[in-house]
């Protein structure tokens, strides 16, 4: 599943943002994502709508938008997207090619094992 992926903590609308695939729970409310659990604020956060479980950041995570800009309007910078995923990314927004001038391509991401975070998310808080 592809989502977009914007780090908010201590950036505002120009963090780090990427396109990429991510895996989700049963209950979906955590985005396995790059090494980390990103699990739903409940109530909402300060800039973001998910929070890394292990350092607390606040991320934005959304569907990426069929128009293009994906970026929050007053934001701005370079969106990373996984080589894999630009295939799909232009077949869904019906681009034929990727503006290079917003989208810089990487290495695919790892897909984090959601097993390893078992015990950090059922800890008691």
């Amino acid at each position: 599943m592809l989502k977009y992926i914007e780090l908010k903590s201590g950036f505002a609308d120009n963090g780090p943002a990427w396109v990429a695939r991510v895996k989700l729970s049963k209950s979906r409310q955590t985005v396995y994502f790059n090494g980390k659990a990103l699990k739903r604020l409940s109530g909402g956060g300060i800039a973001g709508n998910y929070f890394d479980i292990e350092t607390r950041e606040e991320y934005w995570i959304s569907g990426v938008k069929k128009s293009g800009p994906d970026r929050h309007w007053a934001g701005g910078g370079t969106v990373f997207i996984e080589t894999s995923a630009v295939a799909e990314y232009l077949e869904y927004t019906g681009a034929a090619v990727l503006d290079r001038r917003r989208f810089q391509v990487i290495p695919d991401l790892a897909t984090p094992d959601p097993a390893q975070f078992k015990a950090i998310e059922n800890e008691k808080l």
